[in-house]
């Protein structure tokens, strides 16, 4: 059975089944069966039967978002901007889709018609992620339908309904049930069914070790995968900076869904000149959180999804404070915090350095680490001195600057004056250890297609 643990109070929220062996097969053989006709369904069928799928999907809004507030422990006050951004999300990509979808002509004269048809790769098995269930699977499922693709979900055995909540949306809508279907997998069903000759693509959200163990389940198969394996995403504060807009930001970036987001931030290096007001001004804004129960509408930072990431986030900065680093932030003002219970209170620590493991590795909570930099040069060098490559944003008023330093940072997105933002047009991708492929924009099309070339010589 796959049991959910609510990390609001750590009572059994829910228990589901797993698939057993023989709905597996009989899912596979559905989508097999099914590509052929879904990729014959002509894109502006698809088109209608998606926006229906997600006008249904938002209609039941009331309900999703108390889900979502005790399966993984957001604030109910902020999960309606989870389905505003599904929403944005969706209507860019179906908006977008013939011009992402349309064919590439290279010859139309009156001896050859050549061109390039960009045909779906057949069944995408999409592994979605509990910090934000629907933005992350919205991502993928989206375009892999327009495109032409069947779509198998399997979402985090954290947020089961989530898969639950689209597959009714999805069978509301009209959506063929073999072309878009769900399964509640453990780990050895999941690796099972990458290696299934009937999988044509795997896109993953997760950890860099969840990366790894999908591209071994792959094996020698000649398929590809969209990996998003998460970050430790760093900001540079210039002194010419809108002090106030990026002290308000760059907290709400530290710690929105209590740091639970692959494009959080995590590490913050700041011009010697201002460190010391920055520092003031950035405890100031932290200490005026509530951590509270999410269902609360007070409440604007809940827990962390579970016992053993608490544990593990405590444990690096601890660890981070015995090395010399200082807890900026005081403890005693969140009274939920306790070392039995999913309640986090919020850190930000001086005193550190890349010898720490707490600046080098993920930690995915409520913490960030704050470093004085004398100039840009030690910035850059420190913000490219990681494993990790999804967001960085520089806080500036010099848009010159930004777009030049941009340039000398390696990461998938380049933020100036912004952070922990997607913007649907453009494309969501990384490097290093972050992964590989692209969701998004219009570019996220073609990783869930493969080009087919038509020569046509009129004799």
């Amino acid at each position: 059975m796959l049991k959910t643990i609510s990390p609001i109070d750590n009572s059994l929220y829910l228990e589901i089944p797993y698939a057993s062996d023989s709905t597996i097969e009989n899912t596979l053989t559905l989508s097999h069966e099914a590509k052929t006709i879904w990729k014959n369904t002509s894109l502006q069928e698809r088109k209608k039967l998606i926006a229906k799928f997600v006008e249904s999907f938002l209609s039941n809004n009331k309900e999703i978002e108390e889900e979502l507030s005790r399966q993984m422990g957001r604030p109910i006050s902020q999960c309606a901007g989870e389905l505003r951004g599904f929403e944005e999300r969706a209507k860019y990509m179906i908006d977008n889709a013939e011009r992402a979808l349309e064919k590439v002509i290279s010859k139309n004269d009156n001896e050859f018609d050549n061109y390039v048809n960009k045909d779906p790769l057949g069944t995408i098995f999409i592994i979605a992620p509990w910090n934000y269930p629907y933005n992350t699977s919205v991502n993928s499922i989206v375009p892999s339908l327009l495109a032409g693709n069947c779509v198998i979900l399997k979402h985090s055995s954290q947020t089961p309904l989530c898969a639950e909540q689209l597959l009714k949306a999805a069978k509301n809508s009209g959506i063929p049930e073999s072309v878009f279907q769900i399964l509640h997998l453990e780990h050895s069903s999941t690796s099972r069914i990458i290696s299934d000759h009937r999988i044509n693509h795997v896109l993953f959200t997760g950890s860099v070790s969840g990366g790894r163990e999908i591209k071994k389940a792959i094996g020698t198969r000649f398929i590809g995968a969209g990996l998003e394996l998460g970050g430790k995403d760093p900001a540079y504060v210039r002194s010419d900076c809108n002090f106030e807009h990026t002290v308000e930001n760059l907290v709400d970036g530290s710690y929105f869904n209590s740091g639970q987001s692959c494009c959080g931030i995590e590490r913050i290096y700041v011009d010697e000149s201002i460190f010391d007001n920055f520092v003031e001004a950035f405890k100031t804004q932290t200490e005026k959180y509530i951590l509270d129960n999410p269902l609360d509408k007070l409440t604007n930072l809940g827990p962390v999804v579970k016992l053993s990431a608490a544990k593990n986030i405590r444990n690096q900065v601890l660890k981070a404070i015995n090395e010399g680093a200082k807890n900026i932030i005081d403890g005693s003002k969140f009274k939920k915090d306790s070392l039995e219970n999913c309640y986090v209170s919020p850190s930000a620590l001086i005193n550190v350095s890349h010898d720490m493991e707490f600046m080098m590795e993920e930690t995915f909570g409520p913490t960030v680490g704050i470093m004085k930099v004398k100039n840009e040069k030690d910035a850059e060098a420190l913000m490219n001195d990681s494993a990790y490559g999804l967001t960085a944003s520089v806080w500036t008023s010099d848009k010159e600057f930004a777009a030049n330093f941009g340039n000398k940072i390696q990461t998938g997105t380049f933020f100036m004056n912004r952070c922990d933002y997607l913007d649907p047009g453009l494309a969501w991708t990384g490097v290093k250890d972050t992964g590989m492929g692209i969701t998004l924009s219009i570019l996220g099309f073609d990783h869930l297609t493969r080009a087919k070339s038509y020569h046509l010589r009129k004799v």
